[in-house]
Order: structure tokens, then C-alpha cells, then sequence
């Protein structure tokens, strides 16, 4: 990348708390935050099940689904089992959907930097079966949809 020419002498100006990136990271803070995301992709949906697939504490999940709501990230919604209290779900609104690219950047790019063989799942076109991938393009692209998605397990991929 390359900066325009009013923009080449970085010492006259800065971004400082505009700096997008960093407003993403800080509502992304946590590892926590990002994997009840990756959760929400997932379709996880449920506390219990937030809390028993990431593996973090009940007040953790808990934290990071107030500051994903607060965010406008997630949204709850009421259901109730027969018998029981009703309670929430948590649905991703149409920002956390728009986080897909951000998700997949990173598990893209961990698939080719982090991962010894082959990583443990695959993202590709439901109808296709063609692998997803993430691309940085100036010409306009189809874009795909979650509903598009299909997750697949890697056959060969073997957990340590």
C-alpha cells in the first residue's frame, strides 16, 4: 500500500482513537469475545452451549455476550422449553454477519501459517462444493452469504 501524497509525511498527522482497526480490536478484546463470534457462525445459539464449546467460565461468556449485544453484534431472543423459565438465545444481527470476511481472514490465514497439515475444517459454496476463500479486490465480487456455506470436516485432519 502506498499513502496519497498529502499523507506521506507520517509525523503531520495521525488517526489516533479513529483508527477503525483499532476500534474493532477493542471490541473484539478477548478471545472470549471472538470465539462466541465464531460460535454464533457456527449456530450456536445458547449459553450453555457457548460456555461448554469455547471452554471459558460462565461470567467470561457471559461478558463477552453483553459486549457483543451492547455492540449491536448479537441480539437476543426469547424461547422457552415446556416446563422451564424463559430464557435467551443469541443470534448474530446483520453487523456480526457482516464480520463473516473478518472470521474467515483469520481462520484463513491460520489455516496456511499456524496449521502443521491440514486444517481441521473446510469453508466452501454449499452448491459448488468450491472452496471460500478471502481476496483483497478492487473489482466488485459476488459476495456469498452464510446460508451459503457449507462447514466440512477434514478427513485427514487429526486432532493432537
Amino acid at each position: 500500500m502506498e499513502f496519497e501524497e498529502r499523507l506521506r509525511d507520517r509525523d503531520a498527522w495521525s488517526i489516533g482513537d479513529g483508527c477503525s482497526a483499532g476500534r474493532v480490536l477493542d471490541l473484539l478484546s478477548t478471545k472470549t469475545v471472538f470465539l462466541v463470534v465464531r460460535e454464533c457462525f457456527y449456530g450456536t445459539t445458547r449459553f450453555d452451549d457457548f460456555v461448554a464449546r469455547i471452554g471459558a467460565s460462565a461470567p467470561a461468556v457471559s461478558r463477552a455476550l453483553k459486549q457483543l449485544k451492547a455492540a449491536g453484534i448479537v441480539a437476543p431472543v426469547v424461547y422457552r422449553e415446556p416446563g422451564s423459565r424463559a430464557r435467551d438465545e443469541y443470534r448474530l444481527t446483520e453487523a456480526g454477519e457482516d464480520l463473516l470476511p473478518v472470521f474467515l481472514s483469520l481462520v484463513q490465514w491460520g489455516d496456511t501459517y499456524l496449521q502443521e497439515g491440514r486444517p481441521p475444517l473446510s469453508f466452501v459454496e454449499a452448491d459448488t462444493g468450491r472452496p471460500i476463500r478471502v481476496r483483497v479486490t478492487a473489482e466488485p465480487a459476488p459476495e456469498t452469504a452464510c446460508d451459503d456455506i457449507e462447514i466440512r470436516l477434514n478427513l485427514a485432519w487429526q486432532r493432537d
